[in-house]
């Protein structure tokens, strides 16, 4: 894998946020013009803002597939992959993926994706790292290979598709390739094998790709899309006011519940606002998603006993960590909480979850507080609405290394309940 070594003045525009989401550096606006491409995707109709639409906190605005299986069909008609897309903003503060010894266990922590394997060790950045990933996997943007990336952002750039370039931004040579004549015909196949074989080609090819990642990395970082603008962020400043509920689901939050515990309301990383994670990784017990495509893609040979182990499958990739992976099954990153409940109008369904199981924020609160206290349901198949019904909960994805000691039997009422989903209530941007 090569590591990059960045320009000062381009790791300087990559961290610095600007006044205003208006007053984009000219590598965040790059970044922001790709977010938005389709052309980045194998048919063209899948930009990375498809399922990380502004309007819903950066993530899905499918409601058909929020109030189902919850995972997003891939550009090519009929694949999907197994997780809900998780919110892009406020995932940029991520440190390097990288562990602690805690009380004798491994805790891991950063990175990108919900399992953690955009380590930022490529690019220096977690959020640029991950930003290389779905245009490339075969069950969400598709692209056969970072070449026709490449291709697509160069020949955008030609036809003056960008207000701001990679050239702008990167120098005028990042485009100077010479593609392979071929190569448009093998990037509009899906799983077209494309081996590039002229080295110095590769390079330039793989040197354009980073640049695309840290330039969306850039934007995923600017203050376009981590807004610190909510009513939460409002009433810290002293320029708003919070009612007695949400006061009381606050007070809850930081106290009785636990949330603040993963969820911490402390300063962030570089002196900004709360960011409502840790970035550490947890397994809460969450049930399967009987809805979920992924038990009849053809590329599952398991079936109805797939089982998504999170942080453990990622591990299991790198020697380093390989034998304490079976320690980290079922765990996935903690997710910020910051536009939690952000919809494009009220009734907008929304999921819950790495793989989508939660339909309401009150489901959600009712698990983390009935989770060891109601009864197991008949089956493991069963839904939110239909466990909430029954008062019962199904066996979790994954049984190893649940969590028990922050959730599962919170011992709050239902009047506390509701004080935390008001609270909560509050994280969105506006």
């Amino acid at each position: 894998m090569k590591i990059y070594a960045l320009p000062i003045t381009a790791t300087v525009a990559l961290l610095s946020a600007p006044v205003s989401a208006a007053e984009l550096t000219p590598m965040e606006q790059l970044g922001r013009d790709l977010f938005f491409d389709a052309d980045l995707s194998l048919n063209g109709n899948q930009p990375c803002a498809f399922c990380h639409d502004p309007g819903m906190g950066f993530s899905s605005p499918h409601g058909h597939f929020n109030e189902s299986g919850a995972v997003v069909e891939g550009s090519v008609p009929g694949l999907f992959g197994s997780r809900k897309p998780p919110s892009a903003a406020y995932a940029s503060p991520a440190p390097v993926f990288h562990h602690m010894i805690e009380d004798g266990d491994y805790l891991f922590v950063g990175g990108a994706f919900v399992d953690g394997r955009a380590t930022g060790h490529q690019l220096g950045n977690a959020a640029a790292d991950q930003a290389m990933g779905p245009p490339l996997n075969p069950v969400e943007m598709a692209m056969p290979h970072q070449a026709c990336v490449v291709r697509a952002v160069c020949e955008g750039e030609k036809e003056h598709k960008y207000a701001v370039s990679l050239s702008d931004v990167w120098g005028a040579g990042i485009c100077d390739i010479a593609f392979p004549a071929a190569l448009a015909e093998s990037c509009g196949t899906p799983g077209a094998h494309i081996v590039v074989e002229d080295e110095e080609l590769a390079e330039k090819i793989e040197t354009a790709f980073a640049m695309i990642g840290l330039s969306l990395g850039a934007f995923e970082a600017s203050a376009e899309v981590n807004r610190f603008s909510s009513r939460y962020d409002r009433y810290l400043s002293g320029a708003d006011t919070l009612s007695a509920l949400e006061l009381q689901g606050l007070e809850l939050f930081e106290g009785k519940a636990l949330c603040a515990e993963c969820h911490v309301t402390s300063p962030g990383p570089r002196g900004e606002p709360a960011l409502l994670t840790d970035f550490t990784y947890d397994n809460l017990g969450v049930p399967r998603n009987p809805e979920n495509p992924i038990y009849t893609q053809p590329d599952n040979p398991d079936g109805l006993a797939f089982a998504d182990l999170g942080l453990g499958v990622f591990l299991r990739s790198d020697p380093l960590y390989r034998t304490v992976a079976a320690s980290q099954d079922g765990k996935f990153k903690v997710p910020t909480l910051r536009n939690v409940d952000a919809r494009l109008y009220p009734e907008m369904p929304k999921a819950f979850m790495h793989n989508g199981y939660f339909k309401t924020l009150e489901g959600v609160v009712k698990f983390y507080n009935k989770r060891d206290v109601w009864p197991r349901c008949d089956s493991d198949m069963v839904t939110e609405a239909e466990a909430l019904e029954k008062q019962c909960w199904p066996g979790p994805e994954v049984a190893a290394n649940v969590n028990t000691d922050e959730l599962g039997d919170l011992k709050l009422t239902d009047a506390e309940e509701l004080a935390l989903v008001a609270f909560m209530q509050t994280l969105t941007d506006e």
